[in-house]
């Protein structure tokens, strides 16, 4: 790695190059050129400097996608600092919680989360953020006052003729210097903050330029749909992207199907980067109802004309992303089998990855030319993937993997980071996989309890049954996942429910009362479909433990 830019220095590269270049553009709002990320990025390096931010503290961000997020992060970076992205969906306590376990010294929040914490309950805060126009919601610092004040008297005393791309300088990072910790979870005690290291960044930067950039033309435009406080956003639609001079979009809010169709309509991006869900909602509601018809699947049985209805056919499908991506990457959860495989037979540039936050994120991708149906890819670039087994190609173990994407541990959390990382630098993902002789990786199953949602985002079971636990008439619970959706399985406390003659109706009807105010406590990714009733314990093992594996769905 030592041979190669470092990670600052690719973006500061990259500012330089692309100075009068588009860069960010909050969808159907306003646009910022290079220059101007550049301008807002030595802004808040003046801010920082002036209340007295040192390098290694930590940066806290937490708001939806937008270019004040994105300069946000660059800045933190750039200066020194240590960002730590919290995920806008959590609840004020999940944020309180990452917020004091990082010891960060300064919040910036978007407009939505504004309006729900209390700064009272972060006491280390100097400072709080407010991203769309960098003012202050709570300041304890007369010193980040006063920067905040008189900030564009300072950068006119900076600079007192005109600020150029010879002036952009940024901090000169070392591979094993902490970048940024991005937590898991935000509920304490389920909380790991993973320790990501500029090495682990620029690796997985060098893979983007390895597989992605030969195919992404000067000036694209690129959508970020995938929030970029997760790590497969940040570096896939982002991060790398940003490197390579692109022009983003952010949607800056809910990025529903509908939405995304629209905006690849009007952006027509060069790549498209996604979770399985939104790929398989676009298709079934746009694309299936126009190629599905009688007439066409008799023709698709006709061997003369079957490529040529193909060909319209994969057309079509393309036209619904805008027209003009190299190709579709999705990640975060298995692509539906149906859509992958109608995908496949019309020879559509589809492919899919695998990572983990542990690894910032990627483990293992394959350009769609080499994408083979089921798989997730080979290892990429600077990575190592084996399978504990003693036939990986036909008996599934765990998946383990070496190299330099692997995080440094685990914030503040030695015995966590021992359990995962081995003595010889292996990271054991918890997931169970086979592997190709050719190398492509194919996961089977989980090991670990964690739950994948369609949407991409983690799900820890044990933080929902957490709190079903405590609720009316719950003796006891396990939270499962059913095809896309989370369900409790809930064996009810049956003496109160005869000491108050309940019926199976009347127990039914106080879970959906306690399942409402569940999701109420919980981000949508967390919320339960259903709560079902169990006539019986769980079965436990001699420690008391819940058989978990007894209930999953097969």
């Amino acid at each position: 790695m030592e041979s190669i830019k470092s990670f600052n220095a690719c973006i500061e590269q990259s500012i330089k190059d692309n100075w009068d270049k588009d860069a960010l553009t909050d969808y159907l709002g306003a646009t910022l050129q290079y220059h101007d990320v550049a301008r807002k990025i030595e802004k808040l390096h003046i801010l920082f400097e002036n209340s007295g931010l040192k390098k290694g503290d930590k940066v806290a961000l937490c708001g939806r996608n937008s270019s004040s997020w994105a300069v946000v992060f660059f800045a933190t970076l750039a200066y020194g600092a240590v960002a730590v992205p919290v995920q806008h969906e959590f609840k004020p306590e999940q944020i309180y919680n990452i917020v004091n376990h990082s010891e960060a010294r300064l919040l910036f929040v978007g407009d939505v989360v504004a309006t729900t914490i209390d700064g009272e309950q972060m006491p280390q805060l100097e400072g709080i953020v407010y991203l769309p126009d960098f003012s202050l919601l709570l300041s304890r610092s007369e010193s980040l006052t006063h920067a905040r004040e008189n900030l564009n008297a300072l950068f006119g005393k900076k600079y007192p003729k005109f600020f150029r791309s010879e002036d952009v300088n940024y901090f000169k990072d070392e591979a094993d210097d902490l970048a940024l910790i991005n937590y898991t979870s935000g509920t304490t005690g389920f909380s790991k903050g993973v320790m990501l290291s500029y090495r682990s960044l620029r690796s997985n930067l060098g893979w983007a330029e390895a597989d992605l950039k030969p195919h992404i033309k000067p000036d694209s435009k690129v959508l970020c749909m995938l929030p970029m406080a997760h790590m497969y956003g940040m570096i896939c639609e982002f991060v790398c992207q940003f490197s390579f001079g692109s022009h983003l979009y952010f949607l800056t809010r809910l990025p529903s199907p509908s939405l995304i169709a629209q905006a690849c309509a009007d952006i027509h991006p060069a790549i498209v980067v996604a979770v399985p869900m939104v790929v398989e909602k676009i298709i079934r509601k746009n694309v299936f109802p126009k190629v599905q018809s009688t007439a066409t699947r008799m023709l698709l049985k006709m061997p003369v004309v079957s490529k040529k209805v193909k060909q319209n056919i994969r057309s079509v499908v393309m036209e619904v992303f805008g027209g003009n991506a190299y190709e579709i990457i999705t990640g975060g959860a298995a692509l539906n089998k149906e859509i992958e495989d109608f995908l496949t037979s019309i020879d559509f540039p589809v492919t899919s990855g695998y990572g983990a936050t542990e690894c910032g994120p990627m483990i293992t991708y394959s350009d769609y030319k080499d994408f083979v149906p089921g798989s997730c890819g080979t290892a990429v670039v600077s990575m190592e993937v084996r399978i504990i087994s003693p036939d990986p190609a036909n008996v599934p173990g765990e998946v383990i993997t070496k190299g330099e994407n692997v995080m440094l541990g685990y914030y503040k959390n030695e015995e966590a980071s021992k359990a995962v990382l081995d003595d010889d630098g292996w990271y054991h993902t918890g997931d169970l996989g086979t592997m190709s002789e050719d190398g492509h990786l194919f996961i089977r199953g989980r090991i670990k309890n964690m739950l994948l949602g369609s949407n991409g985002q983690n799900v820890y079971p044990e933080e929902i049954e957490d709190k079903l636990n405590s609720m009316t008439m719950v003796s006891e619970c396990i939270v499962i996942q059913r095809d896309d959706k989370l369900v409790g399985l809930v064996y009810p406390d049956m003496d109160e429910a005869k000491e108050l003659g309940f019926s199976p109706s009347d127990l039914q009807d106080v879970m959906e009362q306690n399942r409402m105010e569940l999701n109420g406590m919980l981000p949508s990714f967390c919320h339960l479909s259903a709560i079902e009733l169990r006539d019986e314990e769980f079965v436990k093992t001699p420690k008391k433990s819940i058989k978990r594996y007894l209930y999953q769905e097969k």
